[in-house]
């Protein structure tokens, strides 16, 4: 498992580049607000993610069809559980500091968070439901 850990650490450092540059090139530069911008970063992350890691990180030999079914439920159960939670949390924390914001700055803030969570739960999702141990499930191959 540790080896699997380091993997899906490179693969996520990979995916975290990529969504931070546009999730929040689309914030700010496309006015494509808090969903659009992170839900198209995580949609092209996601692609990029599941192909690394099916065969790079964890050596999944199951279909395509079958696991690219089950990433595709493990990436919405976690994107959305982090992010309506991100939000509300962040502006909850800034208010009992007794800190003050535009909504920019908080949707913003609400992001990184949410990819902090997301990136918790998509490991312990794609690990225990999506991948599986290898060999696992190899029905529809």
């Amino acid at each position: 498992m540790k080896n699997q850990v380091v993997k899906f650490i490179l693969v996520g450092i990979f995916n975290t580049i990529l969504g931070i540059f546009t999730m929040f090139s689309f914030y700010n530069f496309f006015g494509w607000g808090y969903w659009g911008s992170s839900a198209t970063s995580y949609t092209l992350g996601s692609i990029i993610s599941f192909f690394l890691n099916k065969s790079f990180t964890f050596k999944n030999q199951d279909s395509y069809l079958f696991t690219g079914i089950k990433f595709t439920v493990n990436i919405g159960i976690c994107y959305f559980a982090a992010y309506l939670i991100a939000k509300p949390l962040v502006r909850y924390l800034l208010l009992e500091m007794d800190y003050s914001f535009t909504l920019s700055i908080i949707e913003q803030l609400a992001m990184l968070v949410g990819m902090v969570l997301f990136t918790g739960l998509n490991f312990f999702g794609q690990k225990l439901y999506v991948f599986g141990q290898k060999g696992e499930h190899n029905y529809g191959k």
